[in-house]
This record gives C-alpha cells, structure tokens and sequence, in this order.
C-alpha cells in the first residue's frame, strides 16, 4: 500500500514538473524529465506484465526459422529455443534480458517526447518501431542459434555477448537514425530556410 501511494505522488510530481517545463518552454529538459520518467514508469508498471508474452513472442518468431530449417526447435509454452549441435545440446531460455523489453521501453519513453512528430505519427512510428525492434531481436536471436549449431557450444559466449549484441545494436542504430536523427535534420528550420524545402 505505502509503494503505491509513493508511486502515485511520484507520477503526480513527474506531471507537475512537465507541466512547469513546458509553461517555461524549457524543451531539452521537459525532453529529458519526460522521457526519463516515462522509462521508469514503464519499467515499474508495464515490464513485469509484459516481459513473458514479449519473451514468447520472440520465442515464435525465432522458432519459425528453427523449424524451417531444421537447425532448433522452439518451445513457445516456456519461452525456451533448444539447439542440437554437433558436440551437444543447448537450451536457450528467452528471459527478461533476451525480451527486448527494456529496448522497447527507451525508444517509447524517448518516441513520446519528440516534438519533430506529431501525436499520430509519433503513434505510427511507436508500433512499427516497437515491431521493429521485436524482429531486430528475434534475428539476434537466430543469430545465436546458428552459431551454436554450426560451430558447437564453444561458440557460446562471443555468439551472444558479442556477434548477437553487434547485430542487434546495429540495426537499433539504424533505427534511431530513421526516427530520430533524420526528421529532425530534414526539419529543422533557419530562419526561412526549411530542410524540408524543395
């Protein structure tokens, strides 16, 4: 009861600093205030429901490669990839790391404060770059897998530490790059100059 009731007058103090942010037309920090705190309150109230379903989503998408070819095989039900390599066998266990979950929660919280959109674009770009980054995921995920099933469990390690994480943030980068750098340079305006002139 007493976590809830801090939570609520924490929310409540978050809004009260928007509100006297965006009355100050302070834009960097109501940015910053507004995205930081929208993190956590995703990460306190949302991560814990959705970690599981994003974990078995990945789970699916990731298994559709494995069974197509024949390399692992998937087990939806317990958010786990099983792979049968050459010198043994590996379960791969999707948990809330894996999930993408706290990837999805950065890029919302920032989405939501970036005034280069509008609202309904920023709820365009919100779903398919949740999509996104979900099949950014799943393709590290497959990654992995192939590695350990082409060159046996020793491969482990630098598969998911380092070629998976590589795959995964070079397509993340791509994406920001998409949606936050580019719109904001093609908009920017000097004086009368517009980038998005023609």
């Amino acid at each position: 009861m007493i976590k809830a009731v801090i939570g609520v007058v924490l929310i409540v103090v978050w809004f009260y600093l928007l509100w006297t942010l965006n009355r100050s037309k302070l834009q960097f920090w109501h940015f910053l205030v507004g995205s930081m705190g929208l993190f956590i309150i995703l990460m306190v109230f949302v991560r814990p429901v959705m970690t599981e379903p994003l974990a078995k989503a990945i789970v699916a998408m990731a298994g559709l490669f494995g069974e197509a070819t024949g390399t692992f095989t998937p087990y939806f039900k317990y958010g786990i990839l099983f792979v049968n390599a050459a010198q043994g066998a590996i379960t791969l266990q999707i948990d809330f790391e894996c999930s993408g979950i706290i990837e999805i929660m950065a890029f919302l919280s920032l989405l939501c404060f970036f005034r280069v959109y509008k609202i309904r674009e920023r709820i365009v770009v919100g779903v398919l770059g949740t999509l996104y980054i979900t099949v950014a995921n799943a393709l590290r995920i497959i990654v992995i897998s192939e590695m350990i099933y082409y060159f046996g469990l020793d491969v482990y390690y630098i598969a998911h530490t380092i070629i998976g994480r590589f795959v995964f943030y070079a397509l993340s980068i791509l994406l920001y790059f998409y949606v936050f750098t580019k719109p904001q340079i093609v908009r920017m305006k000097l004086g009368k100059f517009t980038y998005g002139d023609h």
